[in-house]
C-alpha cells in the first residue's frame, strides 16, 4: 500500500486519484457522447433500409425512391432532435419541446417555461453546429450502409470500397470530437433527465 492510500484510510475518506478522476471523466464523456450521436435515427434507418432496398437489389425505382425518401427523413428527424430540450413544470412532470428563437417551444403544449427561464432554452449557435454534426454522422453511416451502396452504385471501383471502409470511421471520429469539444446543455428527447 502507498502513502497516498494510507493516508486516504487514515482520514476516512478516499482522496482523489487524478488517474481514478481521468476514467471517470472518460466514462462520463463517452455517456455524454451516446446521447449526441443520431443512435434513434440510425437504428431506424438499419431496421427499415433492408426492406426498402430489398437487401441492396433495388429491384424498381420506386425502391431507390422509398430509399430517398427514408434518407431523408431519418436525417430531418436526426437534425430536430438536437433541438429538443426538457424542463421539469410546476408538477414536477417533465415536458419536452423544440428550441426555437424566441424560446422552447412545448410539444403538447400543457405548460409553458417560466419567462425568467425561456432566455437558457433559446435557439444557439451550438444548437445547430450539434444538429450539422448529427447530421454528417447519420449521412455518413447512412450512405456507406452496404444495402444503399448496393442500391444506388452496384460495383464500386477498388478505390471506392477503400474509401467505403475508411471514410465512416474518419468522420465518426472527427465529429466524436467536435461533440466533446463543444458540449451541449440539452437534456432532449432520448437524453437522461435533468435536474432542473
Amino acid at each position: 500500500m502507498n502513502k497516498l492510500e494510507e493516508q486516504s484510510l487514515l482520514d476516512g475518506k478516499p482522496k482523489k486519484i487524478l488517474t481514478r478522476k481521468a476514467v471517470r471523466n472518460a466514462f462520463k464523456l463517452t455517456a455524454h457522447l451516446a446521447n449526441l450521436l443520431p443512435t434513434g435515427s440510425v437504428l431506424t434507418f438499419q431496421t427499415l433500409v433492408p426492406v426498402f432496398t430489398h437487401a441492396g437489389t433495388c429491384r424498381t425505382k420506386s425502391s431507390q425512391v422509398l430509399t430517398l425518401i427514408l434518407l431523408v427523413l431519418c436525417g430531418i428527424s436526426c437534425f430536430v432532435l438536437c433541438f429538443t430540450d426538457s424542463f421539469r413544470d410546476s408538477k414536477g412532470k417533465v415536458r419536452y419541446g423544440i428550441a426555437t428563437f424566441s424560446g422552447l417551444w412545448v410539444i403538447d403544449g400543457s405548460s409553458l417555461v417560466l419567462p425568467e427561464g425561456a432566455n437558457m432554452y433559446k435557439l444557439k449557435f451550438i444548437d445547430v453546429l450539434h444538429g450539422l454534426l448529427s447530421l454528417v454522422v447519420f449521412g455518413t453511416i447512412a450512405v456507406f450502409d452496404k444495402n444503399v451502396v448496393s442500391c444506388f452504385y452496384p460495383e464500386p471501383s477498388k478505390n471506392m470500397e477503400n474509401l467505403l471502409s475508411i471514410l465512416p470511421i474518419g468522420v465518426g471520429v472527427l465529429c466524436s470530437l467536435l461533440f466533446c469539444v463543444f458540449p451541449t446543455t440539452r437534456h432532449g428527447i432520448g437524453f437522461p433527465l435533468s435536474e432542473k
